[in-house]
């Protein structure tokens, strides 16, 4: 009998965990690229940003600190990361007692949040002190860098030449300042069913070899004839729905279809066309399958890893608690590596989604809110409940081969893979690329997630005509 994931209470909580888990990459509509990654929760936020304005509703509230220290205030969208900045600010406490801070933590709807925060901003007043900015409101919040954010440079120092640069590089402003701090590096990595890749005889060796999408391809060939290639069981999916697989390509041949902040976007490039041909290539040879509801990241896809109906795909790190909270049968069958690459010496990995946490100009004392948010999210004390509590791959890279903490055997992602995923990690170190979110990156991430990815993968339209068709309607707007 094939398992079955709780439909009604999953799909309530797969909205709240995408947001947690950071992609809004994975979001077909309103969705900027990234992975703490967002379908429906992404769809909600931008109806909600579309109505009049309405005074948002907390759904949590709590005050940590004592009533003498400074007084602040910060809002996330998320609870979890609430109560993790509660932790530290704890910890904060005791080491600084000479610089005491009383925050009060408040928990909104994702698109309440950022509509409020942005409309605070704009007017000069009612921001706080510190807020947490999803990667896809990342070029809205900017906007107003001068005036409307305060620099992290100062307070980041003592811990920026462990920081991964890529990941921070995607939070700083068109000034070249540091203004978010990352939760987690969203390296994309590529996971592994070996428990069914062994019972067709494929080993850990040959899944090992695996150097590029050529050598991938070949395994899944060999993968399908091995199970009699069977109408329900492929290799991996392909999602019509998120835009990762044409992150991971740009990341490997060093483009970008964004222009970054100064030039045009250009959509017509040889890492997409490569990756929509291969994946077409993938569906006509019948390796692959389009993911059902078009993702990996929802209710279905989940369901469709646990029936074993795919045995590996791509996806960001974070991706390692949606297996902890949704699929917990798989623990001790799944192995992760690198990405294939299209040519040998290419970048084998990109940072998805993310949430930037930023301090406002309207604290009453920003230098002190931006070191404690450095703190809380750069510090090897910080990084490790991070990591712990979390699940994150985080940005500070003096922790991925400290053995106590990547190899810690008490923690619960450790014993869920077949390896440890820092180990990946640290091998992958300097092979991590980035992909820009500017304000062009709604309009592209539209028009591909609803149009493009279905014209070429379920309809198998031509992808240069795909590709000249989504250029079209970027121009429209830029």
């Amino acid at each position: 009998m094939k398992k079955r994931v709780l439909g009604a209470v999953l799909s309530a909580a797969v909205a709240a965990a995408m947001l947690a888990g950071c992609g809004e990459t994975n979001a077909p509509v309103g969705s900027t690229g990234a992975a703490e990654g967002e379908t429906v929760a992404a769809e909600e936020a931008e109806e909600t940003a579309e109505e009049e304005p309405a005074e948002a509703e907390p759904t949590a509230v709590t005050t940590v600190g004592p009533d003498s220290g400074t007084k602040m205030e910060m809002w996330s969208f998320v609870e979890a990361h609430n109560t993790f900045y509660a932790g530290m600010l704890e910890k904060w406490n005791e080491e600084n007692p000479d610089r005491q801070i009383q925050i009060t933590f408040t928990t909104y709807p994702y698109g309440d949040m950022h509509q409020k925060l942005i409309m605070s901003l704009q007017t000069g007043t009612g921001a706080p002190d510190l807020c947490d900015v999803e990667m896809g409101q990342v070029p809205n919040v900017y906007e107003g860098i001068d005036t409307w954010l305060y620099p992290l440079d100062g307070a980041m120092a003592p811990y920026a030449a462990d920081m991964l640069t890529s990941r921070l590089d995607a939070y700083k402003g068109s000034d070249g300042k540091q203004y978010g701090a990352p939760f987690h590096v969203g390296a994309t990595v590529m996971y592994w069913n070996m428990e069914r890749l062994e019972a067709a005889g494929i080993t850990k060796e040959e899944v090992d070899a695996v150097e590029t999408w050529d050598d991938y391809t070949a395994l899944g060939e060999k993968y399908m004839e091995a199970i009699g290639s069977p109408d329900d069981r492929f290799f991996t999916s392909v999602d019509t729905g998120g835009t990762d697989w044409l992150w991971i390509a740009m990341a490997e041949y060093g483009e970008d279809w964004t222009g970054g902040y100064d030039a045009k976007a250009n959509v017509q490039l040889e890492s997409v066309r490569n990756m929509l041909t291969m994946q077409q290539n993938w569906l006509k040879s019948g390796i692959a399958e389009v993911s059902p509801d078009g993702h990996v990241d929802l209710e279905a896809g989940y369901q469709n890893i646990l029936d074993g109906n795919i045995v590996s795909f791509p996806k960001a790190m974070w991706f390692m608690s949606r297996f902890i909270n949704y699929m917990a049968d798989e623990k001790g069958k799944w192995y992760i590596t690198k990405c294939p690459v299209f040519e040998a010496g290419q970048k084998c990995s990109v940072g998805i989604g993310g949430t930037g946490t930023v301090v406002t100009q309207q604290s009453e004392d920003p230098a002190l809110a931006a070191d404690f948010l450095c703190y809380a999210k750069m510090s090897p004390e910080g990084e490790t409940m991070i990591w712990k509590d979390l699940g994150f791959d985080v940005c500070n890279t003096s922790l991925w081969s400290d053995a106590s903490f990547a190899h810690d055997d008490t923690n619960q992602y450790n014993q869920f893979f077949r390896n440890y995923p820092y180990d990946v990690l640290e091998e992958i170190k300097d092979q991590i690329g980035m992909i820009m979110t500017v304000k062009i990156s709604p309009t592209i991430n539209e028009y591909v997630c609803t149009t493009t990815l279905n014209e070429v993968l379920e309809d198998g339209m031509d992808v240069d005509e795909a590709l000249q068709e989504l250029q079209d309607a970027v121009d429209m707007e830029q």
